[in-house]
């Protein structure tokens, strides 16, 4: 692409990137849940805490930081803004 913006192209690429890992997260977890509700005889599942618990909230801690990365992280406009800041107070 000609004439893109470097920094929109970074943002889009992380948002997508976001996004394939939130659909592999659904995937996977909804199958490892599947599998603990098919395979679990139904007295054992009042007393222990299913298995899939700890990949979905392991998975879902690192999910949450690549939220957070793809819509949230605005390093860039934070350094461009101290540039700015130390640019002014030394003139």
């Amino acid at each position: 692409m000609e004439n893109q913006d470097d920094q929109l192209w970074r943002i889009a690429k992380k948002r997508v990137k976001f996004k394939k890992h939130l659909a592999t997260y659904i995937i996977v977890n909804g199958f490892l849940w599947a599998l603990w509700w098919f395979t679990q005889e139904k007295s054992e599942m009042e007393y222990e805490m299913p298995w899939p618990a700890w990949s979905s909230l392991g998975w879902g801690i690192g999910l949450a930081f690549s939220y957070y990365g793809a819509y949230h992280d605005n390093r860039d406009d934070d350094i461009i803004k101290e540039y700015q800041k130390l640019k002014n107070d030394k003139n």
